[in-house]
């Protein structure tokens, strides 16, 4: 069976997973590895994503030192579990996504990988999203096939959540053509506050969210975002939800405890996601969470009081670890560019038609 290489990282920008798949009749993780992303490459990252000097030349340079980082991680991989370059049909690599804009009709993810094929010796499939939108996709959310390849063995309706900085949900009912789309931040308001208030990357199991009290009038005017009373297809970036535009709620209301706006902005996450699922798919028997939100214990609480007639529960409960589904959704995409397979979803994204994702970069 062939085996497969995803690589992936997304918009938290907290490293770079890399998942070791063998495509059977359903994809299988086989090994595993992480790499911390450098403080200097983060912020250059981060600062992408919005306009700058002399971006050409810097973005050039930070995919660059992102592809280093990517084969670095790949060469240990192989060494660990005993595998050559010839052992690995193709690497799938997301990218970075540092432009997000379909309504303008482009996305943007560097990510250099001729050169990561130069690094590696392994070809490479990337620009994924591209071709969706040439479409007239949204480029996003490209998962849900892939949820549905990897989940899609009940008889009840499931949805899939995965919670990076932005949340996305694929909706898998037996019978219906797989739906998703993004839901609105994910944990990207709740690291860009925790960053500025306190200097720490993240808010480890959303503890200092726990501390905090839901101020409503905050909820309020966050919610009213026009973003969130849309229907899919449709997907957003930091280009819409990014702390100046947290800064311009906060700013028409009364100051508020830091710890305050942290519950608040929880809240948000919880409740953009649940609103959007009772809408799309009331009928939900079992959510399945993957992505660093997996891990925060007072979001999980709050999905699950939100919707107390479902299951909510990590993919982990289904054999798969959850910060891994990603990196796998990579791998799996490399295979289908690969075969000719079509790989994106037009009740998803709202492309013309099916569309094989992806260009090839030889070893």
């Amino acid at each position: 069976m062939p085996h497969y290489l995803g690589v992936m990282s997304g918009t938290s920008l907290d490293g770079l997973d890399i998942a070791l798949v063998r495509q059977e009749d359903r994809p299988t993780l086989l090994a595993h590895h992480y790499l911390p992303m450098p403080a200097a490459l983060r912020a250059e990252l981060l600062a992408l994503c919005a306009s700058g000097p002399d971006e050409l030349a810097r973005a050039a340079t930070a995919e660059q030192q992102w592809v280093e980082l990517a084969a670095e991680g790949i060469h240990k991989l192989l060494k660990r579990e005993q595998l050559s370059p010839d052992d690995i049909r193709a690497i799938g690599s997301h990218g970075q996504t540092v432009r997000h804009e379909p309504a303008r009709g482009f996305t943007v993810q560097i990510g250099n990988p001729a050169l990561l094929a130069e690094l590696t010796g392994i070809e490479v499939v990337a620009d994924f999203r591209r071709r969706d939108v040439a479409a007239g996709g949204q480029g996003a959310p490209l998962v849900p096939a892939f949820h549905e390849a990897l989940f899609d063995t009940q008889d009840s309706p499931c949805a899939v959540l995965n919670v990076g900085g932005f949340s996305n949900l694929s909706l898998i009912d037996p019978g219906r053509e797989v739906r998703g789309f993004d839901c609105g931040p994910g944990n990207v308001l709740l690291d860009a506050w925790i960053g500025k208030v306190r200097g720490e990357t993240f808010d480890r199991d959303g503890a200092w969210a726990a501390s905090g009290l839901l101020n409503e009038a905050l909820l309020l005017r966050l919610m009213s975002d026009p973003y969130f009373a849309g229907r899919g297809p449709k997907s957003t970036g930091r280009e819409l939800f990014n702390l100046p535009w947290l800064e311009s709620h906060l700013a028409a209301l009364p100051p508020l405890p830091a710890a305050d706006v942290q519950r608040t902005l929880l809240e948000l996450t919880a409740r953009s996601i649940i609103d959007s699922l009772r809408q799309a798919q009331s009928d939900t028997a079992e959510l399945l969470v993957c992505g660093g939100g997996a891990h925060n214990g007072a979001l999980m609480q709050r999905l699950q009081a939100l919707l107390p007639s479902c299951r909510v529960a990590s993919t982990a409960t289904r054999g798969v670890p959850p910060d891994w589904v990603e990196a796998m959704a990579f791998a799996w995409l490399a295979h289908c560019c690969l075969e000719r397979i079509p790989a994106n979803r037009p009740s998803v994204t709202g492309a013309r038609g099916l569309r094989v994702l992806g260009a090839i970069y030889p070893a």
